[in-house]
């Protein structure tokens, strides 16, 4: 009688569950998309077409937090409203108490982008990087799907947007998206979860080589400023039929040979949403305010 081939079992075991194995990898691998699947799939997590079309203003509230981390270091809190119609979109804040950071104010009005004055004549880091990168918020892409300007709701947009590489949010694969508004010198990525398609991140980069200096030794010092934005949103919860973030953070770093590096850090939390209410024009100009 034969004595019982285990060796051959165990190895029959072993390339069996390394099969399985190799299946079940490649099943949890997200599969390649083209840009309008995302962005379909997207739209349908937000809250489907019918229901996006039944909305034509927006208004959220909630809590601001700004913490400045260089130069200096500080936090202040306050409050934040965003209010959209159409292609119109404003975000204000307003912090208590803080004479160096009163508020914080940007707007579209549909032609002009406007924005506030920390103190006179001075404008914040902020409010500086987005009135000279103007195109993202004439394009709907600043604030993401919390606008009704969200570039993405409309079918008809003339920027350009491709599918990129995935990459990993925290411990979720996302989806990349490349997004080329015209006039514009950005790279800006936007990136969804490759689950629930919620947009969770939307990164801004630019770099400025400086025009040279009148001798090498001042070409030397004037190097290369490079700014990085990052939107952040999470906390995804129902309000009014749409699926929308609670929280929203805004990280901006600037770093310039000379004057070294800025950074700060904006969260907000949005806790009232209201739908479909009257917004008068002037809520979208805000330069006149300060």
């Amino acid at each position: 009688m034969k004595s019982f081939n285990w060796s051959m079992v165990y190895r029959t075991v072993a390339m069996i569950l390394l099969l399985v194995s190799c299946v079940s990898g490649a099943r949890a691998q997200p599969q390649k998309l083209k840009a309008e699947e995302i962005i379909a799939k997207h739209l349908e997590a937000i809250g489907g077409t019918e229901t996006l079309q039944s909305v034509s203003t927006r208004v959220s509230t909630g809590s601001a937090v700004v913490t400045f981390k260089e130069p200096g270091t500080g936090k202040v809190g306050g409050r934040v409203v965003l209010a959209s119609e159409g292609p119109k979109h404003m975000m204000a804040m307003a912090f208590d108490n803080a004479t160096n950071y009163p508020h914080e104010r940007i707007a579209f009005d549909g032609k002009d982008v406007s924005g506030g004055y920390v103190h006179p004549g001075s404008r914040s880091s902020l409010g500086d990087f987005l009135l000279t990168n103007q195109a993202i918020l004439k394009q709907g892409i600043w604030g993401g799907e919390l606008s009704q300007s969200w570039l993405l709701l409309n079918p008809n947009r003339k920027v350009k947007v491709e599918a990129g590489s995935m990459k990993k949010i925290g411990d979720r694969q996302a989806y990349q998206l490349k997004c080329y508004p015209s006039g514009s010198d950005l790279k800006i990525s936007m990136y969804f979860d490759a689950e629930t398609f919620h947009h969770v991140r939307t990164e801004y980069e630019r770099s400025v080589i400086a025009q040279m200096g009148g001798t090498p030794e001042t070409s030397a010092n004037q190097g290369e400023t490079r700014y990085k934005l990052v939107e952040e949103f999470s906390d995804f919860k129902k309000e009014g039929g749409l699926t929308l973030p609670h929280a929203y953070r805004i990280n901006l770093e600037i770093t310039t040979p000379r004057a070294g590096a800025v950074k700060a850090q904006w969260d907000l939390t949005l806790s009232d949403f209201k739908f479909n209410q009257h917004l008068e024009p002037g809520s979208f100009d805000v330069g006149g305010m300060d």
